[in-house]
């Protein structure tokens, strides 16, 4: 099973340039209470290392690259964002890591709710406990 749920947006391109529009709960398949981005990610430095509990994010890299490494306790999969025009859909009790920023690395994240602490998995073996639990 993957766990990659990239979706395509919807540009908009012609001589000037690009545009992609993004819009909560059409193409954002959720209603959108925060928005943060990622920039100036120092060299060889990892993000993430972490899991939601209820959060939902499209995560977009607007500028540059990234890696992702998903995983839900039985299955791992990777993903290199590099597009503005593709968004990666992350929700349910799923890790998250990223690395491998490009210089110039710019990555959206549009969430699902506004932050809560309490949302947060931060050590990866209570993740997988709570994933157990769940079976």
């Amino acid at each position: 099973m993957s766990l990659i749920k990239l979706i395509d947006l919807p540009a908009f391109c012609d001589e000037r340039g690009g545009l992609v529009v993004l819009e909560e709960e059409n193409t954002v398949p959720f209603e959108i209470k925060r928005i943060y981005y990622l920039f100036d990610t120092k060299k060889n430095v990892s993000r993430g290392f972490h899991a939601h509990k209820n959060l939902k994010q499209l995560v977009v890299c607007v500028k540059g690259s990234c890696q992702f490494i998903l995983d839900d306790g039985f299955c791992r999969d990777s993903i290199v964002l590099n597009s503005p025009k593709n968004g990666l859909v992350v929700e349910g009790l799923v890790w998250r890591e990223m690395h491998d920023f490009s210089d110039d690395c710019v990555l959206l994240v549009l969430a699902s709710e506004k932050y809560d602490e309490s949302d947060y998995i931060r050590n990866y073996q209570e993740f997988l406990e709570l994933v157990y639990e769940q079976e």
